[in-house]
């Protein structure tokens, strides 16, 4: 199934909410509205409003709701891209310049607080306090991903729970909330809420272990960004940890300095020693276990075509790399 199909079911909703998006970036600052038009034109999938519209509509959701809330997740995450590039210092988003690289690093800030604040305000006219509170819950814990990525920087004995903690709180958790957000807009039922919660949580570690494969073996027009950017930020994702595990003294040696170090200095000669010690396999089969546990969430829907898009994401998650 391809892009155009998965968005099929919802194509029409998904152009709605893409005009209350811009509809809401209105501010009597112009380069508030300058930034946001050009971080959220900037060519994202809009992935986590997607699942809000497919899983509203997958569990019968007979309502408009999900309109605003899929705007408010695109926002949430909007704001967490403006802050990240700020944090990693990062010049390239998408393909384009980030936003601080245009703008700085004050602007970048200061209108991703913007976002946070609109993400709110759109959300409180929603008035569902469970959708509220999953919501203002999963902000708070992405932030705390965002701070433990931050203190493990440059530190090359985080292990794979360590690490998995990480991906849970930055990533997967605007993903998890998403689903979980959209299933609390209707009458759905406890089992069908969990798993949905459960199916945006599997899918988002799905999709950041495939990005931190990509980081090692794809290539800017693909990915969006620079390969080799998590390396130069002193990130030890989980190629590295596996990596570390099986090759040589000397090469385990090399992968430490570089993570302490950062820099891009040794970059080919890690990605060699992260192929050839069998880490990519073994973090994309990770991603793998992980599609087929948000797959299985799916179980609960009933057939329809929305449910069809949410099982080909499972499948996108983890075919972005080969």
């Amino acid at each position: 199934m391809n892009s155009n199909d998965i968005h099929g079911p919802v194509s029409d909703d998904f152009a709605r909410v893409n005009d209350l998006i811009f509809a809401q970036l209105s501010s009597r600052v112009p380069l508030v509205e300058k930034i946001g038009h050009y971080i959220v034109s900037s060519g994202g999938k809009r992935l986590r409003p997607l699942l809000v519209l497919l899983t509203s509509r997958a569990l019968g959701y007979p309502g408009q709701g999900h309109l605003k809330l899929a705007a408010v997740i695109e926002f949430l995450h909007t704001a967490t891209l403006l802050h990240d590039d700020v944090v990693d210092t990062s010049d390239l988003r998408r393909g384009k310049p980030t936003a601080n690289a245009n703008w700085g690093n004050a602007s970048s800030i200061l209108v991703g607080d913007y976002l946070y604040a609109r993400a709110f305000q759109v959300m409180v006219s929603l008035d569902n306090m469970p959708v509220m509170d999953v919501l203002s819950a999963a902000t708070a814990e992405i932030a705390e991903g965002e701070v433990m990525q931050l203190t493990n920087a440059r530190n090359p004995d985080l292990n794979e729970d360590q690490y998995m903690a990480v991906i849970r709180s930055k990533t997967a958790m605007l993903f998890q909330a998403a689903t979980h957000a959209a299933a609390l807009l209707g009458s759905a039922s406890v089992r069908d809420k969990e798993a949905m919660r459960d199916y945006g949580l599997h899918l988002g570690l799905a999709f950041q272990l495939v990005d931190d494969v990509l980081d090692y073996s794809g290539d800017v027009a693909e990915m969006g960004k620079n390969v080799g950017d998590d390396l130069a930020e002193g990130k030890c994702t989980l190629p590295l940890i596996q990596a570390m595990k099986v090759c040589s003294e000397a090469d385990r040696q090399l992968i430490r300095q570089t993570i302490r170090k950062g820099g891009l200095e040794n970059l080919e000669r890690i990605c060699q020693i992260v192929k050839d010690s069998g880490a990519i396999n073994y973090t994309l089969n990770k991603a793998r276990e992980q599609a087929e546990l948000a797959t299985r969430c799916t179980d609960v829907l009933a057939p329809s075509p929305s449910k069809n898009s949410l099982l080909a994401l499972t499948e996108l998650a983890v075919s972005r790399s080969v």
